[in-house]
């Protein structure tokens, strides 16, 4: 709950786009301008995760959670004063800035504490916290409407961001690392009884050992895309549809609707799914879906069709996030997951910038839609051999280990001389099916 309260504070800055109009009313500022700062605060939000990531590792979840409150909530309060003396710099700066800094630190602060919470259900762990965060902006969006008409702007935003403050400084008091070695007393009857088998992480890696091996730049090619390709969609989903099987602007706009729905299901779903399958697999089948949607959407002039395609793309976007963490766990341990989460976590400024960019750039140039597909089933091709790959990497040092012959990263990876992978024996976690 601690998570999942920080994270739905954090994710209320999705709904930026309810106060666009409002402020733009009564301010002599340009759209260009109101809309930089939500620019700036996703860009930063990855960076910032990145950068952060050592920080929450040496500090630990409570301290960081509440540093992120802090910067988070006076971003959000801030905003408001920007507004009641109209200075547009200042709104860059609390609202993009703070506040952006605020959700990439608030963003993986609780990761690395759920999965060592929940070794037999790390999907599910880390999906609910970013269910969290996916429908933290479906919250809001009604409240600050409200408030914004009973009320007026600036005193909205100094009450959400007061409220932001408090429900993460709740969260923040609550959170703490289980004992070493912790595990449920149901998952250690489980074992004894002979119901599960546990499944020993691929290794237990440092941040810089981490970011030196294969299975980290493959995982970060698959994020990237996997990202590119669903903030491409949801940023141009209402037009698009409209434009290729002529969805009406009514039905367009209930279409983004449900798909945030998708995007918070696909983040909960697809964890929880991966706790019986596997990372490995859940990626591969984002990967099959995805080019199944993008080879076939050219071709579709069925509305209701058109619409099942983009949500299994939003899913798979969503999914992403939630399997991320798991995922890293499986592959370098809890030792500093969190610094390398906020390493991958870069993907996701990227993609906000590339996906954007392309669909707009392909638009622009040839005057239609369809172009888009054909480019992203290409990328989606690319992240689909990734995923292979890293599948095949992981049963090769998989199989290694089991036939005692774990092979050192001084001899097939890294090229430094050093014998990471034997640095630290590996933790175990568990799995539902016998290996």
């Amino acid at each position: 709950m601690s998570a999942i309260a920080i994270h739905l504070s954090i994710g209320a800055a999705y709904a930026y786009s309810v106060y666009t109009y409002p402020i733009r009313d009564i301010m002599d500022w340009s759209l260009t301008g109101i809309t930089l700062s939500f620019t700036i605060m996703m860009a930063l939000a990855g960076i910032a995760a990145a950068f952060f990531g050592t920080f929450v590792e040496k500090n630990g979840p409570r301290k960081s959670a509440i540093i992120a409150a802090i910067l988070f909530g006076s971003g959000q309060a801030g905003t408001g004063i920007a507004v009641a003396i109209d200075s547009l710099t200042l709104f860059l700066l609390t609202y993009g800035v703070a506040s952006g800094l605020g959700m990439g630190l608030g963003y993986i602060a609780p990761v690395s504490t759920l999965v060592k919470w929940f070794p037999d259900r790390r999907g599910l762990a880390t999906g609910m916290a970013v269910l969290g965060f996916g429908t933290g902006a479906l919250i809001t969006a009604p409240i600050a409407a409200f408030l914004m008409d009973s009320l007026t702007i600036p005193i909205t935003f100094y009450l959400l961001g007061f409220s932001y403050f408090v429900l993460m400084v709740l969260g923040a008091f609550y959170i703490a690392p289980p004992p070493e070695g912790w595990m449920p007393e149901g998952m250690k009857e489980a074992i004894q009884a002979g119901k599960k088998t546990l499944k020993m992480d691929l290794a237990q890696l440092a941040a810089r050992e981490a970011v030196r091996t294969r299975r980290f730049w493959m995982l970060w090619g698959m994020m990237l895309i996997n990202t590119t390709a669903g903030i491409m969609m949801i940023s141009v989903a209402s037009p698009m549809a409209q434009e290729v099987v002529g969805l009406s602007a009514a039905g367009a706009a209930a279409m983004v609707g449900i798909m945030g729905i998708f995007n918070g299901g696909g983040r909960l779903g697809w964890a929880a799914i991966s706790d019986y399958i596997g990372r490995p697999t859940v990626f591969l089948t984002f990967f099959i879906l995805q080019l199944i949607a993008f080879l076939t959407l050219p071709n579709i002039t069925n509305i209701l069709l058109f619409q099942v395609f983009v949500f299994i793309v939003v899913s798979c976007y969503g999914g992403g996030f939630s399997n991320l963490p798991a995922f890293i766990g499986d592959l370098f341990g809890t030792r500093q997951l969190g610094a390398i989460h906020g390493f991958l976590l870069t993907t996701w400024s990227l993609g906000g910038i590339l996906g954007p960019l392309l669909v707009s750039q392909i638009r622009e140039r040839t005057e239609s839609y369809i172009p888009v597909f054909y480019v992203f089933s290409a990328l989606i091709t690319l992240a689909l051999i990734l995923s292979i790959l890293l599948k095949m990497d992981i049963k090769r040092m998989e199989k290694a280990k089991q036939q005692g012959k774990a092979p050192v990263l001084s001899q097939v990876e890294d090229g430094y001389g050093t014998p990471l992978e034997s640095s630290r024996p590996p933790m175990l976690n568990t799995s539902q099916q016998k290996q």
